[in-house]
C-alpha cells in the first residue's frame, strides 16, 4: 500500500505484526480528584486488572517456554501483588475518598512500594520495584497506554519505536523480535548495533512516518534498502520473500568463510572477532566464525537493573564468555557509562553535554569502588580464557597511567589473597578521541595494543552527534580527516611494537575494509552476522 524510505541500518527482510515500543513515563496529578461515583472506578480498576492479569500471564508462559525460569518468576509473583486484598482495599478508599481512577490505583501501590523501601532486608527493598511496575501497568491499562516491554512479546514481531536505548535492549526478547523500525537513529545507533548483533532486519530514522502506525498493521522491512512496507500486498510480500530467499542463498555462500583463518599473501594474519554484550551473544558469535571476541561491552551488565552487578556476578559473566572462546583472545572493556548510557541508580550529575563530559573512564577514575570491583572481577575471570583489558574514552596519558596505577592495586590486593590471575594479559585502550590518535605516539609506550572506536573518533572529528538524524551527512568514517587519525594511529602503534584494531561499525564495511588493510591494521572487531563476509573480503585482496 505505501513504502516509507529510512536509513538502512541492518541487512534483512522482515515481514510481521508491529508492536509498539512506547517506554515513556506516565504524568499523572496525584491530587486529582473527580465526580465519577466510587462503584465506577473500582469496576473501572477491576477491569484493569483482568487486563494486566492477562499480559503478566501471557509474559510468565513466554519466559517459561524460553527456559528462564527466574525471570517467569518475577511474573508470577506479579500475579499475587494484583490480587493482594490490602492493595485492593487501599485503591477503594481512595477512589471513594474522590481521587481520579489512575491517581487512586499510583497511590495505592506506591504506599506500598514505600512500606517495602524502608525494610532493611534488601529481598524486600527490590520487591518495591516490583510493585511499582504492576501499578504502573494498571495504571497504564486504566488510560490506555499498555506498558511496553521488550523482555517478552505477546507474539513475533517487528519492533517499533522512536529509538532504542542500551538499557531498552539490554534484555530484548531474542526469539521473538523479527526486526526494527523506528523514528530517530542513525547507521550506529544502538538500534543499528542490537539489531546486526541479532541478525535481525533494521530501518532507522523514519521521523513522523511511523506517527498512524498501531499494532493491526503488518509491516515488510528491507534493512539493506532501509525501507517500510505498511500492509505489503500479495505482490509486495513476494517481492520481498524472494529477496530474503536471495539474501540467505547469499549467506549460506559466505558460511564456508566463517571458520577460515584470514592471512594476507604476505603471511600477516588478520584477527576477525565479534563484538558481543554478554554471554547471551557468544553463541551467535561462534555459529559466525568469530576468531575471538574484539570488544566485550560490559556496561550492558550494568543496566536495567537498580544496584550495580556485584564482583561475584561480572567474575561470572565474564569467566562465561572466556571459557566458551578458549585460548581465542577476549578483550574485556572497562563500564563505558554516560553520554547514551544513564544508568539512575549511579546518581550521575546533569551535564549540559553528556556525550562530553565525565563518562567512560572519566567516571571509572571518580568512582574507583566502582572501577576496582570491576577490574577484580575481569582479573578473577582471566584465568578461563585469554583475557585482555581495554579502557574506553581515553584522551590523555595521565588517564591511562591513574588506570593503571589502580589495576596496579588490584594486583596486588589478589596476590595479598592468594587469589590466581593472569599476570600477563594485555591492556589496551580505545582511540576514539582525536586527541589519542594525535598523541599515539607517546601513548603508545604506556599500553599492549590499540583498538580504534570509529564510531565515536567520527563524531568526535566532526563535533556532530552521530545519532543526530539532521547531522547524518557529516557521519563519514571514510572521510580524508578521519582516515589519517586512523593512519597514524596505526603507525605510531607498529613502530613501538604494537599492535591495532578496530571495532567501530566501519570494521565490518565491506567498502572500509580493503583500506583498513591497506593501512596495516591487524584485527578487525564486528557485529557478528558481518564475519563470514569480512573473510571473504580479505582473502581476496
Amino acid at each position: 500500500m505505501s513504502t516509507l524510505k529510512g536509513i538502512a541500518a541492518s541487512a534483512g527482510i522482515a515481514i510481521g505484526r508491529v508492536y509498539i515500543y512506547r517506554p515513556d513515563d506516565i504524568i499523572l496529578d496525584l491530587e486529582s480528584h473527580d465526580s465519577i461515583s466510587g462503584e465506577e472506578k473500582l469496576k473501572a480498576i477491576s477491569l484493569a486488572n483482568e487486563s494486566v492479569h492477562r499480559q503478566v500471564k501471557a509474559l510468565y508462559t513466554r519466559m517459561k517456554e524460553q527456559g528462564k525460569s527466574k525471570e517467569a518468576e518475577i511474573f508470577s509473583a506479579y500475579e499475587m501483588f494484583l490480587d493482594d486484598p490490602t492493595l485492593q482495599q487501599a485503591m477503594e478508599r481512595y477512589a471513594r475518598e474522590g481521587y481520579s481512577t489512575a491517581a487512586a490505583v499510583h497511590r495505592a501501590y506506591e504506599d506500598s512500594a514505600q512500606l517495602m523501601d524502608n525494610l532493611a532486608d534488601a529481598y524486600f527493598r527490590e520487591r518495591a520495584k516490583d510493585i511499582r511496575d504492576v501499578g504502573d501497568r494498571v495504571v497504564r491499562a486504566l488510560l490506555g497506554m499498555p506498558k511496553a516491554d521488550l523482555r517478552a512479546l505477546p507474539y513475533p514481531a517487528i519492533v517499533v519505536a522512536r529509538d532504542l536505548a542500551p538499557a531498552d535492549t539490554a534484555s530484548v526478547d531474542r526469539e521473538n523480535v523479527l526486526g526494527f523500525v523506528t523514528e530517530q537513529g542513525s547507521t550506529t545507533s544502538h538500534t543499528a548495533i542490537l539489531a546486526q548483533a541479532l541478525g535481525l532486519p533494521a530501518v532507522v530514522g523514519l521521523g513522523t512516518a511511523l506517527a498512524g502506525v498501531d499494532e493491526h498493521v503488518r509491516l515488510g522491512v528491507d534493512g539493506a534498502a532501509g525501507t517500510v512496507v505498511l500492509d505489503p500486498t500479495p505482490e509486495e510480500r513476494a517481492t520481498l520473500e524472494e529477496r530474503a530467499r536471495a539474501l540467505a542463498a547469499e549467506q549460506e555462500l559466505l558460511t564456508q568463510y566463517k571458520d577460515k583463518e584470514v592471512a594476507l599473501r604476505n603471511g600477516k594474519r588478520i584477527e576477525v572477532s565479534a563484538n558481543i554484550g554478554g554471554p547471551g551473544d557468544v553463541a551467535t558469535a561462534l555459529r559466525f566464525g568469530a576468531d575471538g571476541v574484539g570488544l566485550y561491552r560490559t556496561e550492558f551488565l550494568f543496566l536495567d537493573r537498580d544496584s550495580p552487578p556485584t564482583e561475584e556476578e561480572q567474575v561470572e559473566a565474564y569467566r562465561a564468555v572466556l571459557t566458551a572462546f578458549g585460548s581465542k583472545p577476549v578483550i574485556i572493556r572497562t563500564l563505558d557509562i554516560g553520554g547514551d548510557k544513564q544508568i539512575p541508580y549511579l546518581h550521575l550529575p546533569a551535564e549540559a553535554n553528556p556525550f562530553l563530559g565525565v563518562r567512560a573512564t572519566r567516571l571509572g577514575l571518580r568512582r574507583p569502588t566502582l572501577f576496582k570491583t570491576q577490574l577484580r572481577a575481569i582479573l578473577r575471570a582471566s584465568t578461563a580464557g585469554t583475557t585482555r583489558i581495554m579502557y574506553p574514552m581515553i584522551a590523555v596519558a595521565e588517564e591511562i597511567e591513574q588506570t593503571n596505577l589502580l589495576l596496579q592495586s588490584v594486583r596486588k590486593e589478589l596476590d595479598a589473597e592468594e587469589i590466581a590471575y593472569d599476570h600477563d594479559l594485555e591492556v589496551g585502550i580505545m582511540v576514539e578521541i582525536p586527541s589519542a590518535a594525535l598523541d599515539a605516539e607517546r601513548l603508545a609506550d604506556r599500553v599492549d595494543f590499540f583498538s580504534i572506536g570509529t564510531n565515536d573518533l567520527t563524531q568526535y572529528t566532526f563535533a556532530a552527534d552521530r545519532t543526530n538524524r539532521d547531522l547524518n551527512y557529516l557521519y563519514q568514517p571514510l572521510h580524508p580527516a578521519v582516515l589519517s587519525l586512523i593512519r597514524m594511529t596505526i603507525e605510531a602503534a607498529h613502530a613501538h611494537g604494537k599492535w591495532v584494531g578496530v571495532c567501530g561499525e566501519l570494521a565490518g564495511d565491506p567498502q572500509a575494509i580493503p583500506v583498513l588493510i591497506a593501512m596495516g591494521i591487524d584485527e578487525l572487531s564486528m557485529s557478528s552476522a558481518k564475519i563470514p563476509r569480512a573473510k571473504q573480503i580479505i582473502l581476496s585482496l
